[in-house]
């Protein structure tokens, strides 16, 4: 069974995998038992895409039990790891070669990389503390992640970046002092957006790698988990502004021209990621936000906001990475 511990606020420092908010906010989930099973299975027994689609997507599931990373096609689905502790949150280099990842061995949560095959598999960071949520930086030298500190009378986020050279590990925003989590960098590495602590809640922000400046993409505390477009000109993020459960919205770097994506309102639509053409935007759905229910994988098209079903298996299926 997974622990969350929750903090006060909208948002919340999980000691797994990503943030937990309250259930009125914005932010992650996770299954530790399966649910029910809806997915089109393969003559193999294997559970299959229900929509076609080009490239890959990695993914989290436990869907075995515990929390594995698996590699989804529009042919097959393949699992890379296969271990009896908790993996997840996988994310693509930007060559698409390899694939940084969390796991706790352990029992504290270190960043890991692996081979795109799944072999190969070595940690980056042991701080003793829980390290989570990576995201490359553009050149593929170094990964940004979120690190858990730990201090005498409270707890706090922050992100770091550590470099896959020497495995340096520095904070990304020192002058930053509020929690913040779950970075993105921009194609060009101009910019990070990431999740940051408001007066109340949590709203998506954007820090200006040269000038160090840091800004809020939304206003209200109730977005998170901005994702960068291919090109860089739009950002795919979280906003329960709408319905109250939440949505996948896009937005201009500068907070421009936001638009709601999913106008779903009995659903809760969290974790977007870019398909390599910026024509389609996987997330993960589902009717609950309970840490037991059944999130799938569903696709929407940009340009139509055309939703499809894409992978749903007999457990919860989270944070898609798509190459």
């Amino acid at each position: 069974m997974i622990r969350f511990r929750i903090f006060p606020g909208f948002f919340a420092a999980a000691a797994v995998l990503f943030l937990l908010p309250s259930l009125s906010g914005c932010g992650g989930e996770s299954s530790s038992s399966p649910a029910a099973a809806s997915a089109v299975s393969s003559s193999s027994g294997d559970w299959i895409a229900r929509t076609e689609f080009s490239g890959r997507i990695l993914f989290q599931s436990n869907m075995d039990g515990d929390n594995e990373i698996y590699l989804l096609t529009s042919k097959k689905l393949e699992r890379l790891t296969d271990n009896t502790w908790q993996d997840g949150y996988p994310a693509w280099s930007p060559d698409g070669r390899r694939v940084a990842f969390t796991a706790n061995p352990k029992g504290y949560f270190q960043i890991f990389i692996m081979n795109a095959d799944g072999t190969g598999k070595r940690p980056l960071t042991d701080a003793g503390a829980d390290d989570t949520e990576p995201a490359w930086w553009p050149d593929g030298a170094g990964i940004v992640f979120t690190r858990e500190e730990k201090r005498r009378f409270r707890t706090r986020i922050a992100l770091h970046r550590v470099n896959l050279a020497d495995g340096q590990t520095r904070r990304l925003i020192p002058e930053w002092s509020k929690s913040h989590g779950i970075a993105n960098v921009s194609p060009d590495g101009r910019l990070v957006t990431f999740t940051g602590k408001r007066g109340f809640g949590w709203d998506a922000a954007l820090f200006e790698t040269r000038s160090r400046k840091v800004s809020f993409l939304d206003e209200g505390g109730k977005s998170c988990r901005g994702r960068f477009s291919p090109d860089g000109s739009r950002l795919a993020y979280v906003s329960s502004r709408a319905d109250g459960k939440g949505d996948i919205w896009l937005a201009a770097p500068d907070g421009s021209g936001k638009t709601r994506l999913t106008a779903r309102d009995e659903t809760y639509d969290y974790f977007p990621s870019w398909s390599p053409d910026g024509r389609f935007v996987v997330f993960n759905s589902s009717r609950e936000h309970g840490h037991d229910d059944d999130w799938r994988l569903m696709i929407v098209e940009v340009a139509t906001g055309s939703v499809r079903l894409l992978f749903d298996s007999p457990g919860s299926d989270v944070f898609p990475s798509w190459f």
